[in-house]
């Protein structure tokens, strides 16, 4: 069995501080020489970004029930055999969910890391961390970390209201320019933090004379085998769309292709590229509403995809992906832009969320897992392949295919199906 150090980093709610505090620990230990780990509960895609950046290694995603416990066993033992430390940061409350991060990590032994956010208290930090460890007695909650505090006094008072059997693991002040700027979908994407490495390095900075500079204990990880990829993809080229507007992917899903035997070939519609060679394309999410005019200048692009379509070859694209082959998009300030005409009808942003939650698609090429997650919707007289499934048997987001366009406001997590995933793109 693996051993390494690992810590889940869990919060009493949203917006206590846990990615800023993830990745600040990922760069603390990772100055001091450690190789660290970082993976993100749930089907986010920005948090991994910044986790990246700090621990200098992809972030993969853990959800029980889009990846699969076999999934998340292996990921997780494969990083305990080459890691000094392992941090897992949690999605919402330590409570929330299903199941929630408490009982994720009890279930694996995984020590919980709580960050608090400590402005404005001092003695009730202590209430809120004992409440937090024995609501449910079976909570494997070990130490807590607070966060946005006023001075070291401040952080001397609470640490004084802890009670014995939850350590300290130090704190982070109050500090505005390591802030991480949000958007309507979460924290921007890493590529558009402006200094983000200078500011992970500073609260990095801000933790080396802490207790968060030691090493929680070992963690015994299940010894899961690797899964079995056949090389289904093996000759085949897979052009994947990446830039600002299409950022969200999982690296689970690029490592996947590649042990399918693919070939991948990056290109960016916004930097006025033409589709490279290739034999299926890849339109993942991101944000093509806040790109309309370049997207909409690239006519040789949408030329060559056309193109692409007809001659029967694959293209997936999911929610920001499929946002650009409908024929116009439309802001949330009236501004219409053409965009690539291979599915009729229009996209219409709005102001509030329009689809949330996990989904699995029933396909003929297999039953693939995955989220969505979207400000808009879709006006089209196009009929639907079929409609997904929430995890309780309701109906989730509609699926079109055109010819060999496969398009929803899904994303797929490719390692729940590989073999239908290779059909997908074959």
């Amino acid at each position: 069995m693996p051993f390494c150090p690992a810590f889940l980093v869990a919060a009493p709610a949203s917006g206590q501080g846990k990615t800023t505090v993830t990745a600040a620990l990922a760069r603390l230990h990772t100055r001091l020489g450690r190789t660290v780990r970082v993976f993100k509960c749930g089907p986010d895609f920005l948090d991994p970004q910044i986790h990246a950046v700090a621990s200098g290694y992809s972030c993969h995603n853990l959800d029980v029930w889009m990846c699969g416990d076999a999934d998340i066993d292996w990921r997780l033992a494969e990083a305990a055999r080459t890691a000094d430390l392992i941090l897992i940061e949690g999605v919402m409350g330590i409570f929330d969910g299903a199941p929630p991060v408490a009982e994720f990590a009890a279930r694996r032994s995984l020590p919980i890391l709580a960050v608090i956010d400590g402005s404005g208290m001092s003695g009730s930090f202590g209430a809120i961390a004992y409440g937090l460890r024995h609501y449910r007695p079976e909570t494997p909650l070990a130490a807590v970390f607070a966060n946005r505090l006023g001075s070291a006094y401040h952080a001397e008072l609470i640490e004084k209201s802890l009670p014995p059997d939850i350590a300290w693991h130090g704190y982070l002040p109050r500090d505005i320019d390591c802030a991480m700027p949000e958007r309507h979908l979460g924290l921007l994407p890493a590529a558009e933090i402006g200094g983000l490495a200078q500011r992970i390095d500073r609260m990095a900075a801000h933790l080396e004379t802490t207790a968060a500079a030691e090493l929680p204990a070992p963690v015994e990880f299940t010894d899961a085998p690797a899964p079995i990829f056949s090389r289904t993809l093996k000759g085949k080229t897979i052009a994947i769309a990446r830039d600002a507007a299409f950022c969200f992917l999982y690296p689970a899903n690029i490592d996947c292709l590649k042990r399918l035997g693919a070939n991948l070939t990056y290109f960016s519609p916004l930097a006025a590229s033409r589709l490279p060679s290739c034999d299926a394309v890849w339109l993942p999410g991101g944000y093509p509403e806040l790109h309309g005019h370049a997207l909409a200048a690239n006519r040789g692009f949408w030329h060559d995809l056309a193109r692409h379509v007809d001659t029967g070859k694959p293209l997936l694209a999911e929610c920001g992906g499929m946002m650009t082959l409908f024929e116009s998009l439309v802001t949330t300030g009236r501004e219409e832009f053409t965009l690539g005409g291979l599915l009729p009808g229009k996209v219409i942003m709005r102001s509030k969320l329009s689809g949330l939650g996990m989904q699995e698609a029933r396909l003929p090429e297999g039953i693939v897992r995955g989220h969505a997650f979207h400000y808009s919707r879709a006006e089209t007289p196009l009929e639907p392949l079929t409609i997904s499934t929430r995890p309780d048997g309701s109906a989730g987001e509609t699926i079109y295919r055109r010819q060999r366009i496969t398009a929803s406001y899904m994303h797929l997590y490719f390692p729940s199906n590989p073999e239908g995933v290779a059909r997908l793109f074959s």
